[in-house]
């Protein structure tokens, strides 16, 4: 379990599998990924991840929001943390920081606070050398979490992901880098 000043990462209950279908039904939420899920699917990408979360002691942390001044105080809102990614491309494999927030959470700065947490866990407590991070190409509030987060993208690095049709708009996606030492200097300059 990692904590925030207004969140709680934590492991995943049978309560969050409700908010999550919905969160993974919304084509918002889900604009960038090939298709929303069903609520089977949806489902068992939580045995997936609070499987994987069980067995390595990290991965992808259910977001609860633990702020009594907040309307959304403990509430699940999503999922963020970290996933080892090995598909084939010219970086993997990796340690990607990822996160998937219901709408009613966007625009607090919540991926931001829950990453840098993630962050300093991957860093810290695990020891990676290094911690991408990746989108489709026109997801522009992605793109400015990563670069909040202190990570930089080279566009040599951008990719076709395999994982996404080739005729897909999605398929071209950027790739963030952010290295241990860089992310060390950014934590030290951060008040």
């Amino acid at each position: 379990m990692l904590t925030t000043d207004r969140l709680l990462l934590r492991d995943w209950t049978t309560d969050d599998l409700a908010p999550f279908a919905d969160l993974n039904a919304d084509p918002d939420v889900m604009r960038y990924f090939p298709a929303p899920l069903d609520r089977a699917a949806s489902d068992a990408l939580a045995r997936r991840i609070r499987d994987r979360l069980t067995r390595s002691g990290w991965g992808l942390w259910a977001v609860e929001v633990a702020d009594p001044g907040s309307e959304l105080d403990g509430e699940f809102i999503g999922f963020t943390g970290l996933i080892r990614q090995d598909f084939a491309a010219h970086f993997t494999p990796a340690i990607e920081v990822g996160w998937r927030l219901r709408r009613a959470a966007w625009g607090h700065g919540y991926a931001t606070e829950a990453a840098r947490a993630v962050l300093h866990h991957g860093f810290v407590d695990r020891g990676f050398d290094e911690i991408v991070s990746m989108t489709a190409r026109g997801n522009a509030r992605s793109r400015a979490v990563m670069e909040r987060l202190g990570m930089t993208r080279d566009p040599a690095d951008d990719f076709d992901h395999p994982s996404v049709p080739a005729d897909s708009d999605l398929v071209r996606h950027v790739l963030y880098r952010l290295p241990r030492p860089t992310w060390q200097a950014a934590a030290v300059a951060r008040p």
